[in-house]
């Protein structure tokens, strides 16, 4: 029976490591994915998801427009897929999750997506708020702080490399505009921020 998964993290968990792992675990089966990520994230080129050890792989865009049951639908009908992988999933809409959710119960795919839960003020994104609410199974991929703790919580940096406490919800970035944090440090970090 297919399920709705959600891995999430804080930022440099491997997250996109992870999805990649997956979709070649099925290729080695001789199983058909789907794989998506978000228009909105091009630093590593427009339709490619890429883990930072340098893993990738083509994939599908979605941005806030995309539909997915119906085009699921049809490359189901047409040469059966086995999973659907989708990568930066804080990025969809509660819609677009009640879709993959959909073909999940419908079409009997499993869908697999991977995302971070917080922003960098500590806020769940529309679309991982709503994978946290009706996912059958919840996985936190873990990552650490520099004091060796947990990392829950992402910080956004400035171009000085300072934190910045302010902004809109999305700014695309990697290691150069965002550090993960355990709670503690986040907290005495947003505290001193501007």
């Amino acid at each position: 029976m297919a399920q709705l998964y959600f891995y999430y993290s804080a930022m440099n968990a491997g997250k996109s490591t992870s999805l990649l792992q997956s979709a070649h675990n099925y290729g080695e089966q001789g199983m058909r994915v789907a794989l998506y990520t978000a228009a909105i994230d091009d630093r590593f080129g427009r339709g490619i998801i890429r883990s930072r050890i340098g893993l990738e792989q083509p994939a599908e865009l979605f941005d806030e427009n995309t539909e997915f049951f119906t085009p699921l639908s049809e490359q189901h009908q047409q040469d059966k897929l086995a999973c659907v992988l989708v990568d930066e999933a804080q990025f969809l809409s509660k819609s677009q999750v009640d879709e993959l959710a959909r073909a999940v119960d419908e079409l009997n795919v499993a869908v697999l997506c991977f995302g971070i839960r917080t922003d960098f003020q500590g806020e769940l994104f529309p679309g991982s708020a709503r994978l946290l609410a009706i996912a059958d199974k919840l996985a936190e991929l873990k990552t650490v702080c520099t004091c060796g703790r947990k990392a829950t919580m992402t910080v956004r940096l400035d171009e000085s490399g300072k934190v910045v406490a302010a902004g809109e919800q999305v700014q695309i970035g990697g290691n150069e505009r965002y550090e993960s944090k355990c709670r503690r440090h986040y907290r005495e970090l947003m505290s001193g921020a501007d």
